[in-house]
């Protein structure tokens, strides 16, 4: 028998075949009942997973691009340009988007941020952003012959007393002679007095409009302080944006390049293979690189992403040896593609770290694996001693057996230091489950173990990784059983922070390894590699377990 959280799975992954598939349909397809379907597509819409519209329901993340990328051929382009772009600004900024549909393409990948206040012309960009944690002002005025914007400067003294921290623009075309330009007048001025009242201006660019220049200027180059592209850029633009003191993004189909304006050419080029962009904690990391690098005078770095595949992770490889890479930083889960891939590299003479998931031949940096677990587990047979008087009827394991021995010692670290408080763990008790290092996998191995112990009514859970965690909460959840579970996390990933804080949550903490600060550390660590310096085999981070207690202190929350 279908459970309701596998049928709506499968709900969802029609919607995603299928965007303008209707109700009636939806139910013959799942054989089920079109009141039923409803019902999922209402609990859908509360989890902010689809959206419900006439007939039917469009996923989110559909729903956000279907009015404006329709037959637009420079889709794929706009969405990496979006997601690099969307980094760029912290909860709490004033931004402004204007209404292009470049800028707008940030939309899907902003729903982490809160307290923003987000000035726009863009008529489909405020609607698109209502209903959100954040105030959005639409600036007033004359709706311009689009229908997509306001296009007059009858608005703009709402923008009086008002500071802009970012300005995310586009234009019809950008020539570093004249900067960015614009074919309506109108248009151009008024952007000309939202930049006046901006701090940081972000051009974003598809490369089709690179090297064009359209009627009216709005921002010279060196108003500009970086520009995202889609693609490689001739080297005279490139020139002249390096002269006019503006970072160059380059958001490519398979890797991300940045150029930071530096006062000497970098010295080393340095691969970045990260482990997935899907990640909060892989992303973080990557994030800690990038800043460390643009600190740096002496590096450039090329970013590529392994999308969670031993397969990809080779293809990766390949093209960051194309790019004449001096070191790269590898971050990969299948431990089996380890070999093949630092054999690639050695034959090019290329040094690698590997990030977390050990490679034989490269320096290992990242988490002190069996120490990072103890800490967890020591913590959850703490919370069981008090709450459950040390007895339990299982305990569920959320491993990652594609990750290797080295990650596996931080589950081992977790049993033995859990089972050091309450007593040894009879076999018949530990049920092991594939976590597939995400949340909706782990959720749904969770579920179903949960379905076929009814009567487990104190289930201790340690996890991989926080995204394991959290997926076991969320079948808990889904089953109305939560007071049935506690468990433990590994990462301290922005995923779980806000659960962590509260003190009533049966997620109870996590391991934080602080992925945020591994930038620093580890291009530290490639600088020697690249002078030749002697270095460690493994270079560690340091730990610490994450509480309702004492999370505010590494993460502090703003009010």
């Amino acid at each position: 028998m279908t459970t309701t959280f596998e049928r709506r799975q499968k709900l969802l992954r029609i919607l995603e075949e299928r965007p303008g598939i209707k109700v009636k349909n939806l139910a013959d397809l799942l054989e089920v009942s079109e009141g039923t379907i409803r019902n999922d597509l209402d609990a859908l819409e509360k989890e902010t997973k689809v959206r419900r519209v006439r007939g039917g329901a469009v996923l989110v993340d559909a729903a956000d691009r279907i009015d404006f990328w329709h037959a637009d051929p420079e889709t794929d382009g706009k969405q990496r340009i979006g997601r690099r772009a969307a980094e760029m600004m912290t909860d709490g900024d004033a931004i402004f988007m204007d209404d292009s549909t470049t800028v707008r393409a940030m939309i899907p990948f902003m729903r982490d941020y809160r307290r923003l206040t987000i000035i726009t012309n863009g008529l489909e960009t405020a609607r698109l952003l209502a209903g959100t944690t954040n105030t959005v002002i639409l600036i007033g005025g004359v709706v311009s012959t689009t229908g997509r914007s306001t296009s007059t400067l009858m608005g703009i003294s709402m923008l009086n007393g008002l500071h802009i921290q970012t300005a995310f623009v586009s234009g019809n075309g950008f020539a570093p002679e004249v900067g960015l330009t614009e074919r309506q007048i109108e248009e151009a001025a008024l952007k000309k007095e939202v930049l006046a009242r901006s701090g940081r201006v972000v051009a974003l660019m598809t490369s089709s409009r690179l090297n064009q220049i359209s009627t009216t200027p709005f921002a010279p180059t060196a108003r500009l302080s970086d520009l995202v592209t889609d693609a490689d850029v001739p080297k005279s633009l490139q020139k002249g944006l390096w002269d006019g003191g503006v970072n160059l993004i380059i958001c490519g189909q398979n890797t991300l390049r940045t150029y930071m304006v530096k006062d000497q050419p970098a010295q080393f080029t340095i691969g970045f293979a990260n482990q997935s962009e899907r990640l909060p904690f892989a992303v973080d990391v990557r994030r800690g690189i990038e800043r460390a690098a643009g600190v740096l005078s002496n590096i450039d770095l090329v970013v590529a992403d392994n999308k969670l595949s031993g397969e990809e992770a080779l293809r990766v490889a390949d093209r960051l040896i194309q790019r004449d890479i001096d070191l790269v930083i590898e971050y990969q889960i299948d431990y089996t593609s380890g070999s093949q891939i630092i054999n690639k590299f050695q034959q090019q003479g290329i040094p690698v770290i590997a990030v977390d998931i050990p490679m034989v031949g490269a320096t290992f940096f990242g988490v002190d694996n069996y120490k990072a677990g103890y800490m967890a587990g020591e913590a959850l047979g703490t919370w069981v001693c008090e709450a459950w008087q040390g007895e339990i009827d299982f305990l569920f394991v959320l491993e990652e057996p594609r990750a290797g021995s080295l990650p596996e010692a931080r589950i081992q670290g977790q049993l033995d230091s859990f089972q050091s408080k309450v007593g040894e763990i009879p076999a018949a008790q530990i049920v092991k489950l594939d976590s597939g290092n995400r949340a909706d996998i782990s959720k749904l191995h969770v579920q179903q173990a949960l379905e076929e112990i009814p009567a487990g009514h104190r289930i201790a859970v340690v996890s991989f990784n926080d995204e394991a965690a959290w997926g076991a909460l969320q079948a808990a959840r889904a089953l109305d059983r939560e007071q049935d579970v506690v468990i433990v996390g590994q990462g301290g990933d922005r995923l779980v922070r806000d659960e962590i804080r509260d003190p009533h949550s049966r997620l109870i903490g996590s391991t934080a390894y602080r992925p945020e600060a591994y930038g620093e550390r580890v291009l530290e660590l490639a600088q020697k590699i690249l002078r030749g310096e002697s270095v460690p085999p493994a270079v560690y981070i340091e730990h610490v377990f994450l509480t309702s207690a004492n999370i505010d202190l590494y993460y502090p929350q703003e009010d």
